[in-house]
């Protein structure tokens, strides 16, 4: 496919020095970078998982306001 992109200035001096270092044209060095950075994308999602511990705490917070002057209370 032949489109026109922008290049910043960062990405347009990695792709140079690639193509010096390996004796690459402009189309096969961005598309070498463009790969690596879609490889290492996909490597860094991790499914999140939420921890928790058990604090030895017992607070019924379906009422706030009795759970916040309860906060107040410990503060004084």
């Amino acid at each position: 496919m032949r489109t026109t992109i922008r290049l910043d200035d960062d990405v347009a001096a990695a792709v140079e020095r690639l193509r010096r270092e390996r004796h690459l044209g402009l189309a096969e060095a961005v598309n070498q970078l463009a790969r690596a950075g879609m490889e290492r994308a996909g490597t860094r999602r991790k499914t999140f998982t939420q921890r928790t511990a058990h604090v030895g705490l017992r607070v019924d917070v379906s009422n706030i306001a009795e759970v916040l002057d309860l906060l107040d209370e410990d503060d004084a």
